[in-house]
């Protein structure tokens, strides 16, 4: 009989860093643009410097196919002498929405914006759906391994969902920033958050 706390994988999620849009809080979805403005640089470095001082080693570097993400994930790929894989982990396609901010869809829509599907885009249901199907294809594909994903803050929020088993428009509520940290452990048909939205000074 296999435990129930035997673990299968540990994942640390790192958000990329800062970009322009990030910055103005611009929802963009495009792949190839923005790339990391300054302060994202700063906050990856900071993101290194924590990860050589805890000394851990990591299995595996993956990356979200967008520019401030693999851009994120090389440098710290860097730091561990390691090759990234770059994965179909997108951000949540917005269609419409991209250009604009949800404060300012919050303004003319109101909360239940969140539960919208954009003119063009993905309903919060598939990205979540999705998110959850490459997680669970990551953990099976690295039994016994620390991995790093680097990823959209999004994301991060759909992984975060899905292990406190939170409804869909509350997920929004877990506040995660770029250039931040989150540790989940996967063990069989359950998982454990070890910490979320962890900034390194």
């Amino acid at each position: 009989m296999i435990s129930m706390f035997k673990r299968k994988c540990k994942i640390t999620f790192i958000t990329h860093g800062a970009t322009v849009h990030s910055i103005d809080g611009i929802i963009s979805d495009t792949e190839k643009y923005p790339k990391l403005n300054d302060f994202g640089e700063d906050e990856i470095s900071k993101v290194c410097e924590y990860l050589q001082d805890r000394a851990v080693s990591y299995d595996k570097i993956y990356t979200s196919p967008s520019a401030r993400c693999i851009q994120s994930a090389q440098i710290i790929a860097n730091l561990f002498k390691k090759r990234t894989t770059t994965i179909q982990l997108p951000a949540r396609k917005h269609g419409d929405w991209c250009g604009q901010s949800y404060s300012e869809l919050f303004d003319e829509y109101g909360p239940d914006i969140i539960l919208k599907t954009p003119k063009g885009g993905e309903s919060l249901k598939i990205f979540n759906k999705r998110v959850s199907k490459m997680i669970d294809e990551l953990v099976e594909e690295n039994r016994g391994n620390r991995i790093i994903v680097v990823t959209t803050p999004d994301v991060v929020q759909s992984a975060i969902a899905k292990t406190l088993n939170v409804n869909d428009e509350n997920q929004f509520k877990f506040l995660i920033k770029t250039g931040s940290l989150t540790q989940i452990s996967y063990f069989e048909g359950w998982s454990s958050i070890i910490y979320s939205d962890y900034l390194p000074l």
